[in-house]
């Protein structure tokens, strides 16, 4: 008999540690190499820890809801072969790195050799703080509004007074019976609640559900979003009648040689991957007071998780991809999300979002930025209308498909002029799709 050590597996660069939602194993189960040991979850993805090994499990470290950190050590299992190692089990994928160039709003650009991280941020005003609080602790903190300086206050149980999940957990149960004392900040002004929450008045017919963990994050990257980006919008209606004909002819053909349905999302995605190697304004990023220009232009799209809440994975370097490649990706990350397989790196590293409002039939909507990016791009539904068609011999009316681009952007470092000449620019690559081109 020989002990093996099951490790919270790496998962990426900027995940650091994982909370365990569901232990699929008992103490005593047989379990099969490649078999899943139990379901984690961090601030993007859940994901499930396979085992390395066959044997049985005989020890479990750590209990449901509680943190752990990527490379401890969370299940003891018996194997009957001779000495097993014990490496750390790693699903990291490789992303090739790339360099940076970082720029003060107000001086000329520098290189720099660190990659910046591309996950969206805390509140900005986590950074007035001379504490630690990790990811969890102020992903909590944003969904209960708890302020910086308020969270200062919370006595901290870990190692170096850290504040842990269970201690931000218990003054929240306990917030409401005694009133929040704030320390006085001299670096910077401190935010505290405008006001206390007014009690929901409910009656017989009403029901209150406690939102799901993942909704309580996505609250909290939108509120943080909204108050830290100055949003603006601009649109465009676009005629994309070929765009419609030609994939009417060639889908059928498209799925039998490729094995991949063809939807319009890889075909606009092109597009937006063309547009921003035009504007390359558009693919920074915003890091305080100073704007990161990225190198490689990684596209999210918005995707619909079983559970009904919305995640963004992320296609690499797209606009190295021809339109098979993109098709392939789109549906890879599309079909992985609906079945909740997604891996944290499969969220990391965007520089720029499109999301898919047409789907629900809405004509158009303003997104809210994903942090740290300054643009997100809404698709709206494709419509039959009528328009006016110049040629030749004249105008006419006629049946045309259309549907309308809807860009938001940053206005603290995008300008009307910026924003609204990359929207049309996408608009442009899609009016001019060539009907006889092959896929």
């Amino acid at each position: 008999m020989a002990k093996f050590e099951l490790k919270l597996p790496k998962m990426g660069e900027s995940v650091a540690e994982a909370t365990i939602t569901n232990w699929l194993k008992s103490v005593g189960e047989k379990i099969d190499a490649d078999e899943a040991v139990l379901e984690i979850a961090t601030d993007k993805v859940d994901s499930e820890v396979p085992s390395e090994v066959s044997g049985t499990l005989t020890e479990i470290l750590f209990q449901v809801n509680d943190v752990v950190k990527v490379g401890q050590t969370i299940a003891i299992i018996e194997t009957e072969n001779g000495s097993v190692s014990a490496p750390a089990l790693e699903t990291k994928i490789e992303v090739a790195s790339s360099a940076v160039e970082v720029s003060e709003v107000t001086a000329q650009p520098t290189t720099v050799n660190q990659q910046p991280t591309t996950s969206i941020l805390a509140p900005a005003d986590f950074k007035s703080s001379d504490k630690f609080y990790s990811p969890l602790v102020k992903n909590i903190a944003t969904a209960e509004g708890i302020s910086v300086a308020e969270l200062e206050t919370i006595a901290g149980s870990g190692k170096d007074g850290r504040v842990t999940k269970e201690d931000i957990l218990n003054y929240i149960k306990n917030r409401g019976s005694q009133p929040a004392v704030v320390a006085p900040k001299t670096s910077q002004p401190s935010v505290t609640p405008s006001a206390q929450a007014v009690p929901v008045s409910v009656n017989g017919g009403d029901e209150i559900v406690e939102m799901d963990r993942m909704r309580k994050l996505i609250s909290g990257y939108m509120v943080a979003s909204v108050q830290t980006s100055a949003h603006v919008q601009s649109f465009i209606e676009v005629d994309v009648t070929n765009i419609v004909k030609w994939r009417d002819r060639v889908k059928n053909a498209f799925e039998k040689r490729e094995g991949e349905k063809l939807t319009f999302t890889p075909i606009f995605m092109e597009a937006v991957a063309k547009a921003l190697k035009d504007f390359p304004g558009m693919n920074i990023s915003v890091d305080g007071e100073f704007i990161i220009k990225r190198k490689n232009i990684n596209l999210g799209m918005a995707a619909a998780l079983p559970n009904g809440n919305l995640i963004v994975p992320v296609i690499k370097n797209a606009d190295q991809l021809n339109l098979v490649g993109m098709a392939k990706a789109v549906n890879d990350l599309g079909n992985r999300a609906k079945a909740g397989k997604l891996k944290p790196d499969d969220t990391q590293g965007g520089t720029y979002t499109v999301t898919n409002v047409g789907t629900f039939g809405s004509v158009f909507g303003t997104p809210i930025i994903n942090q740290p990016q300054v643009g997100i791009l809404a698709l709206g539904a494709i419509r039959k209308v009528p328009a006016v068609i110049e040629t030749p011999e004249g105008d006419f009316i006629g049946i045309r498909q259309k549907m309308f681009l809807s860009h938001s952007y940053d206005h603290r470092v995008v300008d009307g002029a910026l924003g609204g000449s990359f929207v049309k620019r996408v608009a442009d690559y899609l009016e001019a799709f060539d009907v006889n081109r092959e896929y």
